[in-house]
């Protein structure tokens, strides 16, 4: 089987975890160059976790609120780490038009590396980031005052959710990145769909508060879907078959937007 068959057809797994490992490692190593890109990441969840906490702790005792228990940090924290996993990965394609720009790209594609790995190594970079961000946030939060009851396994399954929303969504970022070629046209589109997905969700503010028309739509948002798994975990009286179907509906969509990312290389070559 000739190389050249094998970036289309599928490279043997081992060789593919191989090169995603490699590839991973280029990118982490540059982050461990700049690690103000890491930091950065972290000033608006932040922000948005102390002073929204601080300054909504009160609508907990509105009417239709149906998360009071344990205050409104409580319900915040998760809905902060899954804001901070979509931010971030929504603008994972700026590593891809990077290497397009200085010609990278046209390098790794005609080198034995698969793109199956390609992209993979990008996924996992993000994945890695955003463990590191979501544990500075849930520490964070532990240390403004907010209790989890559903303790190490809440905060695991939060971790969990918040990975499988960061590889939908740098997944789909890599892809626009491949077919568009277009740093503005990323971050338009990043800009687009970031804000709505957030506030189309219980990220902030409890859904029973919201117009229906809201919750509907929500049922469909993969970030409600992190949101709703991450907190019935980290709360008292935990819902297992919520926390699986809402884990299972992220899984198969980064598997479905994994697919599509790495279909978009063809594109990509038939467009060069």
């Amino acid at each position: 089987m000739t190389t050249a068959h094998q970036h289309f057809t599928g490279a043997r797994p081992l060789t593919v975890l191989t090169h995603a490992a490699l590839l991973t490692g280029r990118l982490l190593r540059a982050l461990w160059r700049m690690p103000t890109f890491l930091v950065i990441g972290l000033v608006q969840p932040v922000i948005w976790l102390l002073l929204f906490g601080q300054l909504f702790r009160s609508v907990v005792g509105l009417p239709g609120f149906t998360h009071a228990a344990g205050g409104f940090l409580r319900f915040l924290t998760p809905g902060v780490v899954m804001m901070t996993a979509l931010f971030a990965s929504a603008w994972a394609g700026t590593t891809y038009q990077e290497d397009i720009d200085r010609g990278v790209m046209d390098r790794m594609l005609t080198s034995p590396a698969s793109r199956g790995a390609m992209a993979i190594a990008t996924m996992a970079y993000q994945a890695i980031q955003t463990l590191i961000q979501s544990l500075i946030i849930v520490a964070i939060a532990l240390a403004a005052g907010a209790r989890f009851p559903g303790g190490v396994a809440g905060v695991g399954v939060t971790l969990l959710a918040a990975v499988l929303l960061t590889l939908i969504f740098s997944a789909l970022s890599d892809a626009v990145a491949l077919l568009t070629r277009q740093q503005a046209t990323l971050i338009a589109i990043s800009q687009f769909t970031t804000l709505p997905l957030m506030f189309l969700s219980s990220a902030v503010m409890d859904l029973g508060l919201a117009p229906g028309w809201v919750g509907v739509v929500a049922e469909y948002n993969p970030v409600e879907w992190a949101v709703v798994a991450a907190r019935e975990a980290m709360g008292a009286h935990t819902d297992w078959n919520t926390v699986r179907l809402h884990l299972g509906l992220l899984a198969a969509a980064a598997l479905v937007m994994g697919w599509l990312s790495t279909r978009a290389f063809r594109a990509y070559r038939q467009q060069a």
